[in-house]
Parts: C-alpha cells; sequence; structure tokens
C-alpha cells in the first residue's frame, strides 16, 4: 500500500472535519524530522511485549526508533519488545526482493520466541520496491495458526500520527473480532491510545476497578494480543488523549455498535471528569453514585496532599512544550498543583488538541507552533520560572536560566491519575531547588 486511503487522512469523526480544506495528516515533503509514519506505528503496537515485531527494511530503520518510550508490562513471559527484529535488506534484496528474507525471518523468530502474534512493519525501501508483505503474512499465519498483521506504514507516507492511525487499521483488521471471550462483565471498556508510558495506566486503574469499570483490552500498553482480539464484546472505547486514533473507535462503533468517549488521566480535574463521563456512558445511576462517592474520596485525600505542593508553586509560572494531547492534558495537571501556564507548544497537535489548549491557557496565553524557536522569548517575556519539555530543551532550560523537567515520552516517572499528580508536584519542586539550576542562575564570578 503505497497511497493512504483518503478516509484516514480526512477523518470525519474529527469536531474539525467539515472546517479544513486539507487533510490533518496529508504527508508534507521533508516534513518527517518530527517523527515519521513508520515511527508512529511502531509505538503504537510495540508495548505488546508477548508479540514478535518485524521490521521489514534497513538494520537503520530498526535502530532509530527502537525502545523510544519506557512502556512497562505486567507480562510474566519474556518481553519481546526489549528485542529488536529486522529483515535488515541489503542492496541485493533492493534489486531482486527481500519476500524470501521476510519469510525466513518469520519462521526464525517463530522458532526463537513462540510469540503469541507477529507484526510486520514495512518501510520506505521495502514499500517502494513492493514487496507484497500481505501475501507473506497470510502464508505464514496459514502455517503457524496465529495472527501474523501487515503494518503498512512506510516513512514517506506521512506523519507520526497518520502512522499511529495506520496501525489502528491494522489491528482493526487483523486482530478484533478474531476471538470470542470467555467470559464478559457489565461496564467493560477498551483503552484506546494508553501505551502505559513509565507505568501510567496503573495509577488509575485500580480507581476504576474500585467503581467497578473493567478493562477488556487496551491497544496497546501491557496489552494482550487475546484481549484486544476479544475488543470488540467491550461496552465502551474510551480514547486516553491520542486523537491519531479516533479512526479506530469509530470503525468499531460501526461495525460493532460500541460507542466511545475521549478523555485524559493527567491532573485532578481531568481524572475527575475521565472517570464522570465513563460511567455517565454506561447511563447506569448505581455504578454513577457509586463514582461519585470515589472521587469524593480520592480528591479528599489528594487535597491534603497537594495543600504544602500548591503553596510552594503558588504565583510560579511554567511553559510546556510536548506534543500531540500533551499540550492540554498537562498544562491541565500543572495548574491544578498551583502554576500559571503561560505558553504551551501545539506545532504537532490535532486542531481538536490546540481549541483545547486555548481553552485551558485562555487568551492570554501563548500557543507556540515553532517552539525551537520561539520557546526563548516566550520564556524571557513571560519571566516564567520552569520549562517542561521534552530532554532536548534542556539546554534552552540552562541557558535561560529557568528550572526543567523532563515529560516527553522519555520521562522516567508516573504523571498519571490522582497519584501521579502528587508526583508530578514533587518532581517540580524539586526542579526549582535544584543546585544546578541555582548555580546556572549565578552571575559568572568575573563580572563581580
Amino acid at each position: 500500500m503505497l497511497t493512504a486511503p483518503k478516509e484516514l487522512l480526512n477523518e470525519s469523526a474529527c469536531d474539525h472535519h467539515t472546517n479544513k480544506k486539507t487533510a490533518c495528516n496529508r504527508p508534507t515533503p521533508g516534513a518527517t524530522t518530527g517523527g515519521c509514519a513508520f515511527e508512529g506505528a511502531q509505538i503504537s503496537l510495540f508495548p505488546y511485549a508477548e508479540a514478535a515485531h518485524i521490521v521489514h527494511g534497513p538494520i537503520t530503520c530498526l535502530g532509530a526508533s527502537w525502545e523510544t518510550r519506557a512502556t512497562p508490562t505486567s507480562f510474566s513471559g519474556r518481553d519481546l519488545t526489549q528485542v529488536g527484529l529486522t529483515t535488515a535488506i541489503s542492496e541485493n534484496d533492493v534489486i531482486f526482493g527481500g519476500e524470501k528474507r521476510l519469510s525466513a525471518s518469520i519462521d526464525e523468530a517463530m522458532h526463537t520466541f513462540n510469540p503469541k502474534a507477529i507484526f510486520i512493519y514495512s518501510t520506505c525501501v521495502t514499500a517502494l520496491i513492493g514487496d507484497d508483505i500481505d501475501a507473506i503474512c497470510r502464508e505464514k499465519a496459514q502455517q503457524y495458526g496465529l495472527p501474523i498483521v501487515p503494518v503498512h506504514a512506510p516513512g514517506f507516507i506521512g506523519s507520526k500520527n497518520f502512522g499511529s492511525r495506520l496501525a489502528g487499521e491494522a489491528v482493526l483488521e487483523h486482530l478484533i473480532g478474531t476471538l470470542e471471550p470467555e467470559s464478559t462483565a457489565p461496564y467493560e471498556i477498551n483503552l484506546i491510545g494508553e501505551y502505559n508510558v513509565t507505568g501510567d495506566m496503573w495509577r488509575y486503574l485500580p480507581v476504576l476497578e474500585k467503581i467497578g469499570i473493567k478493562v477488556r483490552a487496551t491497544l496497546s500498553g501491557d496489552g494482550r494480543i487475546d484481549a484486544i482480539r476479544t475488543a470488540h464484546r467491550a461496552g465502551l472505547n474510551v480514547i486516553v488523549c491520542a486523537q491519531s486514533l479516533v479512526t479506530l473507535t469509530r470503525k468499531m462503533q460501526e461495525r460493532y455498535g460500541i460507542p466511545w468517549v475521549s478523555v485524559s488521566f493527567y491532573g485532578q480535574r481531568d481524572t475527575s471528569e475521565a472517570i464522570r463521563t465513563i460511567v455517565r456512558a454506561f447511563g447506569d445511576a448505581a455504578l454513577i453514585d457509586r463514582a461519585e462517592a470515589v472521587i469524593t474520596e480520592e480528591e479528599a485525600k489528594l487535597s491534603k496532599q497537594l495543600e504544602p505542593i500548591r503553596t510552594r508553586l503558588a504565583g510560579k509560572k511554567a511553559v510546556l512544550n510536548t506534543g500531540g494531547n500533551k499540550a492540554w492534558s498537562f498544562a491541565s495537571a500543572l495548574q491544578d498543583i498551583g502554576l500559571k501556564v503561560v505558553a504551551t507548544a501545539v506545532g504537532k497537535s490535532t486542531e481538536a488538541d490546540r481549541a483545547k489548549a486555548r481553552e485551558y491557557l485562555g487568551e492570554e496565553g501563548v500557543l507556540m507552533t515553532k517552539p525551537a524557536v520561539e520557546q526563548p522569548k516566550v520564556i524571557a517575556d513571560t519571566q516564567a520560572d520552569i520549562l517542561l519539555a521534552g530532554g532536548r530543551s534542556l539546554y534552552t532550560a540552562l541557558k535561560k536560566k529557568i528550572a526543567f523537567v523532563d515529560v516527553n515520552q522519555e520521562k522516567k516517572v508516573s504523571y498519571g491519575g490522582y497519584d501521579g499528580l502528587v508526583a508530578f508536584g514533587e518532581d517540580v519542586i524539586a526542579a526549582l531547588d535544584n543546585p544546578v539550576f541555582k548555580v546556572a542562575n549565578r552571575e559568572a564570578p568575573w563580572r563581580h
């Protein structure tokens, strides 16, 4: 598949669909430096630890994208996301085709790891030479009796977000609905777009379970192949921030009648609203009452924990430079711990995310479309106290002599749910008190 389906490029379920003249995910030449479609597909599917992930392409494609996120799993077997698998095609394969090499690679993965499923990722080179990975996957799936899923997301086809959308398409066509569950529960949900980065999902799952909400399947944090195959029997799809997978939820509603909602579990307000949104979707009065009781209990406990944090952070200003939905979800969390968010980056956000960021920051807040260029000036103009961004922005913080917290996909601490907000606040305070930033903030000795 060398051309992207039009319906995936211009998603009808997006709120801004009818107002756009061009597709949200239309490929832009030279614009893959922020992550290509191949990387987006990997990010969406790699957390399936019991599946083998074979990159059909040059070895550099795997090397540039492997292990980009800390997505822990409770899977008791060998975590295959820690094993880099690639066909590592050569110049000869480009000339004569790489299908035989792919077939042999699947055989080797089966005999070595005995996975629950195998994902085959096409890349720019193998898509251009025309390797028929669909035929190979069908043949090997029949041979071994397990799902072998072709993922058509070569880098040149579009952005990282679009790659995530294509990954959802592959899961819908080859996994969801292919297995019936042994049993079902009254209030089951699928978590869509939740990758469990640093264990964020594990922070709020106990709260949902206390209310009576059971997670049938996740796409794909701490996920299981058999669970996603039975995902069509859930009562509700819950998109956790990642709007790139809205196509998947729309198609599941059309195909299986499963409604969907979109929520965030960062911050007190959004976590409480997420819970309310989920239980209201089921429409059961007893479930709603139980949820309100749990929310009241959790917020009371959280309020005591946040009191000293909010006191310490009162009057502090923050600049946020992340991507996608985090432009507003982390802004909400920062406001919940007492910070004023004066700017956030929306260069990689959807129109819906930008609208929400504007709602959270107000008319005075700065929405940075080119943060690499804009953030130094914004920091100076707003006299911000702290920058929250990915690791590359640490140098900007040091140059501008302000504190820094890494909140991107490489972060080491979970900030999800109520408990995660406390951890978030503690990390912000630790950054403000960090001696490194205090030293960097001093005038050079020779200028005294």
